[in-house]
């Protein structure tokens, strides 16, 4: 009897054992659920537009962040702004570097322009979280804004400093085809400057520089990252006296979701440190190894984030 006992009782005792054992288990496998739900990093796709810029950005902050564990893959040259905020909205991407002037202007189509960069950053937080269910990270230092551009010889002879001194002075102007349509553009020349004597020259595959050595328009829309605005004898941007070109510092447009739990943390953390360096030097700087250099946006964006300790 006392053996019986005695197994029943180390029976119940290895019972007890193995319950606990169990539910300390299934407590360690809950908790390492838990926070691997929290710390896995979501899948980024990174849209760009249709220009080097763009590539370069989107490199930038792809290489950053696939260097910190995140799975990341690239949907380049998508198309304009219009085209790309479409592919955001169908979730064909959920991460893209834009201009916050463009987001007011030309997606929300503000009808009067912010005064300042900062309220122009906050106009396209707003509009993007109230509007796409999304959000905007930091923005960068540089701005990239369109630019009145003609050569200096023409400014000369024409007389002009300003946009507005183009009134009443028939002239031709190149511009990527959205151009015509935009505030920021034509659209905002004929009603804010009312520049009525245009002709609109839509850009194919001739720069407007190359357009402009030719003589054959008078002026063009530029981009104050140009390498060609660093020839400052050569070309003359008028000034834009009625700010139509806007504050277009950039920042990357994200949904919400990817903003969840420590790795939203670390995202944002990564891509605010990008975005932190750079400098209007700095992206004159790479969209001159861009188009003179003829480097591609991969090597570029490389050499950038590896000199600035953000690539190891």
């Amino acid at each position: 009897m006392v053996r019986k006992h005695t197994r029943r009782a180390a029976k119940a005792a290895f019972a007890v054992s193995l319950g606990v054992a169990l539910l300390i288990g299934l407590a360690v496998q809950a908790a390492s659920a838990q926070k691997n739900a929290t710390t896995s990093k979501p899948k980024i796709v990174i849209g760009t537009k249709n220009f080097a810029e763009e590539f370069i950005l989107g490199q930038l902050y792809g290489q950053a962040l696939a260097a910190k564990g995140f799975n990341v893959s690239y949907k380049n040259n998508i198309g304009s702004s219009e085209v790309i905020d479409t592919a955001f909205k169908s979730h064909k991407i959920n991460f893209y570097p834009e201009y916050t002037g463009v987001i007011v202007l030309d997606l929300a189509k503000a009808k009067t322009p912010p005064k300042t960069a900062a309220a122009t950053y906050q106009a396209a937080k707003t509009f993007e979280q109230q509007k796409r269910n999304a959000t905007l990270l930091k923005p960068t230092p540089f701005y990239d804004s369109d630019t009145f551009t003609m050569l200096t010889k023409t400014a000369h002879k024409l007389g002009v400093k300003t946009i507005a001194d183009m009134k009443g002075k028939p002239f031709s102007y190149a511009g990527l085809p959205e151009c015509d349509k935009r505030i920021t553009c034509i659209l905002g020349f004929k009603t804010i400057y009312h520049l009525t004597h245009i002709k609109f020259v839509p850009l194919g595959t001739i720069s407007v520089y190359t357009l402009l050595d030719q003589h054959k328009v008078t002026a063009g829309d530029g981009f104050s990252t140009d390498p060609a605005q660093l020839q400052h004898s050569k070309y003359t941007a008028l000034t834009d006296t009625k700010h139509i070109f806007g504050f277009q510092n950039v920042a990357p447009v994200l949904s919400k979701a990817l903003l969840k739990g420590s790795a939203g943390a670390l995202l944002a953390k990564t891509s605010n440190a990008v975005s932190a360096k750079l400098s209007l030097a700095a992206m004159q700087a790479m969209n001159k190894a861009y188009y003179v250099n003829k480097q591609t946006a991969k090597q570029i964006a490389q050499t950038f984030l590896k000199a600035n300790g953000l690539l190891k």
